[in-house]
């Protein structure tokens, strides 16, 4: 387990983000996932997509996590769905039941097209232009850098 957790953020279509979340979200990382997550949701982005490929563990404050998000999701008229889901991962979303409740696809792109289908997004700018990278504890964008969904760009920040 590390106290790290990365979170790369695309924005393919207006309304509709993929984050993949890279390391381990456990009782040190949860809450900067969600915490992080739900601000992507809340800027215009209510269609989320959590690639967890990248995930090498998970303990019950991460699916708390996952289901704080979930609700967030749900409250901005969207939607949370899990992607290319590590087995380990998924064996712990099936024997708790998580997987009846959030949708859960064999891959980002199954994910996406999904979502799209459920529930198409807004008009707007969409796209991935620039990567902005951001290290350390906060979480935030540097000066000079924005996390709105409406702005086509890739972010990517390392969380310790």
């Amino acid at each position: 387990m590390t106290d790290t957790l990365r979170l790369s953020v695309q924005h393919p279509r207006p309304g509709l983000a993929i984050a993949t979340v890279a390391g381990d979200v456990d009782m040190h990382t949860a809450e900067t996932l969600r915490r992080d997550a739900s601000e992507i949701i809340q800027q215009m982005c209510p269609h989320l997509v959590l690639d967890l490929s990248q995930v090498g563990f998970c303990d019950s404050a991460g699916l708390s996590a996952l289901i704080g998000l979930w609700h967030t999701a749900q409250a901005a008229d969207g939607a949370l769905r899990l992607a290319d889901i590590p087995d380990r991962l998924m064996r712990m979303l099936t024997l708790t039941g998580v997987d009846t409740v959030l949708p859960v696809h064999a891959t980002t792109s199954e994910a996406v097209t999904a979502m799209v289908a459920d529930k198409p997004t807004s008009a707007g700018p969409q796209g991935s232009v620039d990567r902005v990278t951001t290290v350390g504890g906060a979480g935030e964008p540097a000066e000079g850098e924005h996390m709105a969904c409406d702005s086509p760009h890739n972010s990517s920040v390392s969380l310790s």
